[in-house]
């Protein structure tokens, strides 16, 4: 099986880690997904929890950064709400335009964890890049029609890594 499909960790979701564990790992930048991992797709604006997540991750300094195959409209517009940066259209699983916006704002590699509900689009950009990244389960039930087609290649890819025990927990990553 492909490397590019392993994350370097798993989590139910963003908001079940703990802070620190980012902090451990020399994070100064998390790049997030936006739908189904920070907030529904249906949710245009950031919710307080959200909000909440951005300031925690600021008192720690770390910086959140939305990264998002979803149109420039509706990342710039949840974005700009939240107060953070945000790439959007970034074609995941490809990592070309990620490693070109990482390279322009020259972000080190070593300091950028990414963060998204899908293997076959957020895990494997991200490893495509070269960025460790964890993969979590959505955050709620519905999707995008786009999404869909994605969600019948990422079931059989998530068995497929929970039976061979490559989905390690982040907890066992922390202690």
């Amino acid at each position: 099986m492909c490397k590019k499909i392993i994350p370097y960790a798993y989590a139910s979701s963003l908001y079940d880690i703990d802070l620190n564990f980012f902090a451990k790992n020399n994070i100064q930048y998390l790049l997030t997904d936006l739908d189904n991992t920070l907030d529904s797709y249906r949710q245009k604006l950031p919710t307080p929890k959200v909000f909440e997540l951005k300031k925690k991750l600021l008192d720690i300094g770390i910086k959140m950064i939305i990264v998002s195959n979803n149109s420039s409209k509706r990342v710039f517009t949840y974005a700009k709400e939240l107060g953070v940066e945000c790439f959007s259209s970034l074609r995941k699983p490809f990592a070309r335009r990620l490693n070109k916006l990482l390279k322009e704002a020259k972000i080190n590699k070593n300091n950028v964890m990414m963060i998204g509900d899908q293997v076959v689009t957020d895990v494997v950009a991200a490893n495509g890049a070269n960025i460790k990244v964890i993969l979590t389960d959505k955050l709620v039930r519905e999707d995008q029609f786009t999404t869909h087609f994605n969600r019948l290649l990422d079931r059989p890819l998530r068995k497929y890594l929970k039976k061979k025990n490559l989905l390690k927990n982040w907890r066992e990553l922390y202690e």
